[in-house]
């Protein structure tokens, strides 16, 4: 239990906090040693001990990113460093006997770019509201934590393998040994997260380091099929050690230790700039591909994650899983890395028959517009993973299913309606921000409002009990119950039922 308010014994010594608007926050908190040096591409280390009293009241340094590559704005290397594995608790301010619930977010950006720090205040509304306590994390991005370079590995100079998410489960483990001192209760963690985030979730669902480091699962919009088999991987990371030469403007390797060595020497910003490139070419190189992805390797992630769920070996915790109406309307731009051009959707219609793929483009009727092909990108990569894993997990725990719909009236004349992301608004209470403000600006405001209390609600109920509202049923391969989160929620029995069962038909895998 808590002791002291602020000043707390953690793995590594003694850290203070700052209590700020009515909360107790510890920041920057090291969950492992650097990555840098020697543990490059290595898996997560000790904690390295501190003499005195550590001050958490300043975020750590964000991982080595470069947010232009996905949107337009400045570049992420201001602030961020390989030493770079810290997390942020958020506690109410008063203590209480019993242990509280404790929710961990994992951000996400494509496993390109992201922090803890990206949303303002987050999480602070669920520790007002529902008195949880809430974590959340950075953890390694791009090359330096999603490309498969396992074939480099020699004994002298050791690579593993999914280093992004072993960094999480290193701190899952942190929270585990040490949130009791902030007045969280360990066995009783939630683990939620959105996009890269969410696929994070799905895939520790099926890590067996993972097990009983959580009692249940969100995942918000989760391309949960975005996990490759090592043949695949190391090809891309022997792709991106071209590209890497090509940015450092020498010869490319011509054997795999003067690969490695290159992975080793090059600088942090060499290796962003060849991750950006990555994430540009690898979508009409291989399309229906994220390239940033955790990799089966047959150990740390034995088996695709999909396949776990339906066969009953991911863990069997509670699980709430959904998607927003029109995910792929998003991604325009230099965010387009989804199956959005004729090019990559005619390159994922050519894997099945022509029955096949007549049958799935005909759920697309305005598939030559640019609607259309967000749509069936949206789709390939959030929509149909999901209903697989709910469909999957549903024969061996609870699964609870929704569509998100909702959206003011701003975002609806642009084109986005309930696109990728809009959901987090709700979840972490940032209507009343200014760029929420403007979003709701022509309407739509209140009725956004209304419904992040009630998904906040069910978010924050499911922390507490693993239960939700009495009017959404569980999902099963009988019933597909779906929750359509509106400015009046109601139950939808399979939604989109003919769409679903032509991509049932259709067989995505890479």
């Amino acid at each position: 239990m808590v002791t002291d308010a602020l000043t707390v014994e953690v793995t590594g010594g003694r850290i203070k906090g700052v209590l700020r608007r009515g909360l107790r926050m510890w920041r920057g908190i090291p969950y492992a040693a650097t990555t840098a040096g020697e543990n490059r591409f290595r898996a997560p280390q000790p904690i390295e001990p501190w003499q005195g009293v550590r001050s958490a009241a300043t975020f750590g340094p964000v991982a080595p990113q470069d947010r232009a590559a996905l949107s337009p704005g400045p570049s992420g290397l201001v602030g961020s460093s390989e030493d770079c594995l810290s997390l942020n608790v958020i506690a109410p301010r008063s203590e209480s006997r019993k242990l509280r619930p404790v929710m961990v977010y994992l951000h996400g950006g494509a496993y390109a770019v992201g922090s803890s720090r990206d949303m303002p205040q987050q999480g602070e509304g669920l520790v007002h509201e529902g008195g949880v306590v809430f974590v959340n994390l950075n953890y390694r991005l791009g090359a330096l934590g999603f490309l498969d370079f396992a074939r480099y590995s020699t004994p002298e100079h050791p690579i593993d393998s999914n280093l992004g998410l072993r960094d999480m489960v290193a701190a899952l483990t942190w929270v585990r040994d040490n949130i009791r001192a902030f007045g969280g209760d360990p066995d009783n963690v939630t683990l939620f997260g959105e996009s890269a985030g969410a696929n994070a979730v799905t895939t520790l669902m099926c890590v067996p380091a993972a097990r009983g480091l959580f009692a249940r699962a969100i995942a918000e919009s989760s391309p949960a099929e975005a996990v490759y088999d090592a043949a695949v991987t190391r090809d891309w990371g022997a792709d991106f050690v071209v590209l890497l030469a090509q940015v450092a403007g020498v010869a490319a390797p011509a054997t795999d230790a003067d690969a490695a060595s290159l992975l080793r020497s090059s600088s942090v910003a060499q290796l962003v700039a060849a991750t950006s490139r990555t994430l540009r070419v690898t979508p009409d190189r291989v399309p229906g591909t994220i390239a940033l992805c955790p990799t089966i390797d047959g150990d740390f992630l034995p088996e695709r994650p999909v396949r776990a769920f339906a066969e009953g070996t991911a863990h069997p915790v509670p699980l709430i899983i959904g998607t927003n109406e029109r995910e792929g309307s998003i991604f325009r731009g230099r965010m387009d890395i989804l199956a959005t051009t004729p090019r990559r959707i005619q390159g994922i219609l050519v894997k099945t028959n022509r029955t096949g793929a007549r049958a799935l483009a005909a759920q697309y009727p305005h598939l030559p517009t640019r609607r259309g092909r967000a749509d069936f990108g949206g789709d390939y990569a959030f929509w149909y993973p999901s209903i697989e894993v709910a469909e999957g997990h549903s024969r061996y725990a609870p699964v609870y299913f929704y569509r998100f719909d909702i959206a003011p009236r701003l975002i609806k004349l642009l084109g986005l309606d309930a696109t990728h992301g809009i959901e987090l608004f709700a979840v972490f209470d940032r209507a009343r921000t200014p760029f929420g403000r403007v979003m709701g600006s022509l309407g739509g405001f209140r009725d956004f409002e209304r419904t992040g209390r009630r998904m906040r609600t069910n978010w924050l109920r499911f922390a507490r009990e693993g239960t939700v509202d009495a009017g959404w049923p569980p999902y099963t391969e009988q019933s597909r119950a779906t929750l359509i989160i509106d400015s009046e929620d109601r139950v939808d029995v399979d939604p989109r039922a003919e769409r679903r069962i032509a991509w049932r038909e259709f067989v995505p895998h890479i």
